[in-house]
């Protein structure tokens, strides 16, 4: 086996596992559902049918991955954080046929006990502050935190607030990037 799986958890036969991929203790992962390589999934994870997580995805405890959630690579889902993927659900209604898809596009970050109420995309490099409820999409490098979720500002690859100039540049103190923002969007200009 090329990944490393605890012995308390169950993988169903027909789930797609990427090396070097870790799964730790109580852990549920449904087939079928698409896990990518060098993925850390924390402890009392579940990982429903037709889920798909990319690469060096980060999932902490206690956090439900439900079917209809896309993760692109790099994705961070903080501890306990939540997914929906019904907007009306009824114990006594069978909604299964009306799950909506949630992406979570390369460099998500979802903080502790967020909920992400489904049908939103979260483009690249979203940072969701910790208890915050999602209720729509949101452009690249937006900072989000609240309840509903507003963006309060503009955050970098390497996770620090940007703070543009009149010419609308920022630069990351930490890796030293460039980013551009042109009307309500942001763009990255790596400088090596």
């Amino acid at each position: 086996m090329s990944f490393f799986v605890h012995e308390s958890s169950y993988i169903d036969e027909g789930a797609e596992i990427g090396a070097g991929t870790k799964i730790w203790h109580f852990c549920h992962i449904m087939a079928p559902c698409k896990i990518g390589k060098n993925c850390n999934i924390g402890q009392n994870v579940v990982i429903s049918p037709h889920v798909e997580i990319g690469n060096n995805v980060k999932i902490q405890n206690n956090v439900s991955v439900y079917t209809g959630v896309i993760c692109g690579d790099d994705v961070f889902l903080g501890p306990s954080c939540v997914f929906t993927n019904v907007k009306n659900p009824r114990a006594a209604i069978n909604r299964r046929g009306q799950y909506e898809k949630t992406l979570l596009k390369k460099g998500v970050t979802i903080g502790a006990n967020a909920t992400i109420v489904c049908g939103i995309t979260l483009e690249e490099y979203v940072f969701v502050g910790a208890g915050a409820v999602v209720t729509k999409s949101f452009p690249a490098y937006a900072l989000v935190y609240g309840n509903p979720a507003r963006q309060i500002g503009w955050i970098s690859q390497h996770g620090y607030k940007l703070h543009f100039n009149h010419l609308g540049i920022a630069v990351c103190p930490d890796s030293g990037w460039i980013y551009k923002k042109e009307g309500s969007h942001v763009y990255c200009e790596k400088v090596e």
